[in-house]
């Protein structure tokens, strides 16, 4: 993947985060270099993770964390249909289940009109934008708070340094994971 903002229009700090995530990224992608759209849908372990499906929920995960960047906690929407609680939903019991846990769920699967080529694509508009966002944000110290959702620590907040940091973090432990996905595919590594 490329970088669209020039490192010498930045801060040290912000060049170092960008450079750190733009080696993550590609350490992802890496890993899908020559497979056919079937072979990014395998599940070649017990896990039911797939290469196409990392890389799809990588982009999500990284653009949702930028919409919160800009927008805040509104951005993240883990509404829950009334009458449906968290433990409703960890237990499998929910009787409704919310549109945003089906689209994360679907994030991490290849779907029918899913291909090597729009995931990346997708991929490379997400991480453009995402450049965007930091390089105009005045300052990585900036705050918001968290939405609610067990996940998050109560009261707590992110800094877009910290967001920055998550993202870079999540996308590198994925890398991994396609990494022994693809030597169990075929043998190869990223590397």
């Amino acid at each position: 993947m490329t970088t669209a903002t020039s490192p010498s229009t930045l801060d040290a700090e912000r060049s170092d985060l960008l450079a750190a995530l733009a080696a993550a990224r590609s350490a992802l992608t890496n890993t899908v270099r020559g497979l056919s759209d079937e072979q990014l849908g395998e599940r070649p372990t017990v896990s039911a993770l797939c290469l196409g499906g990392l890389i799809k929920h990588v982009a999500s995960m990284e653009e949702g964390w930028m919409r919160f960047v800009v927008e805040g906690p509104s951005a993240m929407n883990h509404d829950l249909p009334d009458g449906v609680t968290w433990a409703d939903l960890a237990a499998g019991t929910a009787r409704e289940v919310p549109r945003w846990v089906i689209e994360h769920q679907n994030d991490f699967r290849m779907l029918p009109d899913d291909t090597l080529a729009g995931i990346l694509a997708r991929y490379e508009a997400v991480a453009a934008r995402s450049e965007e966002i930091l390089a105009a944000v005045p300052d990585l110290s900036a705050t918001h708070p968290l939405p609610e959702a067990p996940w998050h620590e109560p009261g707590g907040t992110r800094s877009v340094r910290a967001v920055l940091m998550h993202v870079i973090a999540e996308t590198s432990q994925h890398a991994g994971h396609a990494d022994i996905l693809r030597e169990t595919l075929d043998g190869q590594t990223s590397t």
